[in-house]
């Protein structure tokens, strides 16, 4: 029979690769901005909550704050690099103003999570103090970056269009949601990891929700602007050879 611990250790490892996929899901969005040289109407929000979020977590899975909870830091750690990396591609090309906002909040966050890490390691002497501290942050953390995506889901509804909610990540987060809930259900009851993961869950649900719900409406505005992008180039086409037939109709008639 698998011991709790065993089964704990093993939703932990499913965890972590959830969260890893998770983490790696905006990559397509990325090549996209990437591709087409601008951030157009993505938003940074979701990777600076991302950064607050990790960085709790990663204080949270210290030995000399929460022994035990390696697991938990090492994948917040991984995903801490890789949102760092997205958020430089965005500020590589956002326009000015979005990019002076995005690395003044980028620094105020480091700043912050250094100066609460240095309180709490010098002030809490039991880790069942600083677990406790840095925990109830670490689910602040969570909840922003779970609720961060509120602000598309608003874009959705009013455009009728999931062209800027990416699924892959809906997805993914739902996964994540679902693996760290049972986690912190099995064997010790921890409460810091279940209530954000739990939310995260739902959220993520909504917003796969959505995106069934405006799917077709998305397909048929996009085939919409194709069209209309098509019938402007046939136009100028016709109106530049019109253009070409005129001038030679011209230049024959002067010379006759």
């Amino acid at each position: 029979m698998v011991s709790t611990e065993a089964a704990r250790t093993t939703v932990g490892i499913l965890g972590n690769i959830s969260a890893f996929i998770l983490f790696a899901s905006p990559l397509p969005t990325f090549v996209r901005i990437w591709k087409k040289g601008s951030v157009e109407q993505y938003s940074a929000a979701p990777y600076l909550a991302a950064i607050v979020n990790c960085g709790f977590w990663v204080m949270y899975g210290l030995p000399m704050v929460h022994p035990h909870s390696m697991l938990v830091a090492t994948i917040n750690g991984t995903g801490m690099v890789m949102e760092l990396c997205y958020l430089l591609l965005f500020v590589c090309y956002s326009d000015g103003k979005k990019r002076l906002r995005v690395v003044l909040v980028l620094v105020a966050e480091a700043v912050a999570m250094g100066c609460f890490l240095a309180v709490v390691l010098s002030s809490l002497h039991t880790t069942k103090q600083r677990s406790t501290i840095v925990g109830s942050m670490a689910v602040v953390g969570s909840v922003l970056m779970y609720a961060a995506p509120l602000s598309i889901m608003k874009l959705v509804i009013s455009t009728r269009s999931v062209e800027y909610l990416p699924l892959s990540i809906s997805l993914a987060s739902f996964v994540n949601g679902i693996c760290w809930t049972s986690y912190a259900l099995i064997g010790t009851f921890d409460p810091f990891v279940m209530a954000p993961n739990g939310l995260g869950a739902v959220f993520a649900l909504a917003q796969i929700i959505l995106y069934a719900v405006y799917y077709k409406s998305t397909k048929k505005q996009l085939m919409d602007q194709q069209s209309k992008s098509e019938m402007g180039l046939a136009q100028m086409t016709l109106s530049g050879g019109s253009e070409k037939m005129t001038k030679a109709h011209v230049s024959h008639l002067d010379r006759n």
